[in-house]
């Protein structure tokens, strides 16, 4: 393995899209090389809310908010999302996203985990 590694998220392939229309995720972990990161690339469609949540066992994430705006559901309680917004989520919180009136883009980076993987999907109930 190389001592660094230089991508470019947005001219990866799209793994989302055709199983979710409204959302584009690309990411760029195993592009990367590397053992301890993931860096991934979310696009969602205006006004598009994921019906179904997401927690790990292990791995602890950030969201970094690049365009456009939106919600995020945390374990229950809706937070509002603006650009440049940076939020830490410990892995047992559930967590789902919906963009607003523009869609939202965002950056979300992984710690380590586990071989296989350590997420698990769960349904989203937005309490509104």
């Amino acid at each position: 393995m190389n001592d660094f590694a230089i991508i470019n998220l947005k001219e990866l392939d799209d793994s989302v899209s055709a199983r979710v229309p409204g959302i584009e995720g690309r990411f760029g972990r195993s592009h990367l090389g590397s053992e301890h990161l993931g860096v991934s690339h979310f696009r969602y469609a205006p006004a598009m809310r994921a019906s179904g949540g997401h927690h790990h066992t292990e791995q602890e994430e950030v969201y970094i908010v690049v365009a456009g705006s939106g919600r995020i559901l945390l374990d229950g309680e809706i937070h509002e999302l603006r650009l440049w917004d940076v939020v830490r989520i410990s892995p047992t919180v559930v967590r789902a996203v919906e963009a607003g009136p523009d869609g939202l883009e965002f950056i979300a980076i992984g710690s380590d985990r586990p071989e296989g993987g350590d997420g698990h999907q769960v349904p989203a109930e937005w309490p509104d």
